[in-house]
């Protein structure tokens, strides 16, 4: 089961920078965030409750969805495309890798988890591997003033990212399942956006075309209403910093995408720096399939370790 939600994650994360592409032009990219995250919060609400599954929260649950809202619906997206705007994509996808790095400093901070070495490796060498797929634009990116700032926003829509796992972790150890928290969060990130752009004066613009309108569904459907209910189950299963590997494995799904659509041209630093993140995938998924005859936590150990 943690196989499939994995893979699938991989597939449809790794597939909608094509989507993200296709909404550039009149509608404004916060706008669009909007647009995407309200849909999608409405659509699992719509689930839930068709289903009666969703379940009630305190004061204290509404307030970890308002801050993941924040950090993983809201602000980490800014900073990812304005960061875009500074920097080449090869250079996000290298920062935002570091990812896994992240989420197990972050474990052992705000959980006492212990950081695996196999973890820690198997990052340090997807990272290296992503540093040669993308080394002929890195490589051709000269440094200054914009690109620090773009490093900079690249880096923080990183760190909101891995803080969003960490608050998604804190809610399923209080036994909420990701589908209601994201509903939430969904909803929370795109009104505290919204009213973002309303103090900035960006006008809600549409466009009503095939190009805009199916971009956007699969971004809501497959990219959030699936994909962020698969990535946080991960989270919750197998651990933050497992599942984090996920962001090293986007860039190369983009990337056969990107050979068959759009005639990328594969290089030997390329397929080497392909070896180092396959290896890295299994350096860092060794010790889950070493443990797995291991009984999983009760209730009360699980509420003992919150």
């Amino acid at each position: 089961m943690n196989l499939s939600l994995y893979l699938l994650t991989v597939l449809i994360w790794g597939t909608t920078w094509i989507a993200l592409k296709l909404q550039l032009g009149v509608v404004a990219i916060a706008v669009s965030i909007v647009y995407r995250f309200a849909l999608a919060g409405l659509i699992l609400f719509a689930i839930l409750l068709l289903s009666r599954r969703l379940q009630p929260m305190n004061r204290r649950g509404h307030g970890i969805c308002l801050a993941q809202g924040l950090c993983l619906f809201c602000v980490n997206f800014m900073c990812f495309l304005t960061a875009s705007q500074w920097i080449p994509s090869g250079l996000i996808a290298v920062v935002f890798s570091t990812a896994t790095l992240w989420n197990a400093l972050n474990a052992r901070m705000f959980f006492g988890q212990k950081i695996a070495a196999n973890v820690l490796a198997g990052g340090a060498l997807g990272l290296a591997g992503l540093g040669l797929l993308f080394w002929p634009e890195l490589s051709g990116h000269t440094a200054s003033r914009e690109t620090v700032i773009g490093l900079g926003l690249a880096l923080l829509g990183t760190l909101c990212f891995s803080a969003g796992n960490m608050l998604s972790s804190l809610q399923q150890k209080a036994g909420l399942k990701p589908m209601t928290t994201n509903a939430w969060g969904m909803l929370y990130g795109a009104m505290m956006l919204a009213v973002y752009c309303l103090v900035s004066g960006i006008p809600f613009d549409m466009e009503w075309n095939t190009r805009y309108i199916g971009s956007l569904m699969y971004l809501v459907i497959p990219g959030s209403v699936i994909g962020f209910t698969a990535y946080l189950t991960l989270v919750g299963r197998m651990g933050p910093e497992r599942a984090a590997y996920c962001t090293v494995l986007f860039p190369l799904v983009a990337l056969n995408v990107s050979a068959v659509y759009e005639g990328y041209q594969w290089t030997a630093p390329a397929l080497a720096g392909l070896v180092l993140v396959m290896l890295g995938n299994v350096l860092v998924f060794r010790k889950a399939k070493a443990s797995r005859g291991k009984p999983a936590p009760t209730g009360k150990q699980v509420r003992s370790a919150a």
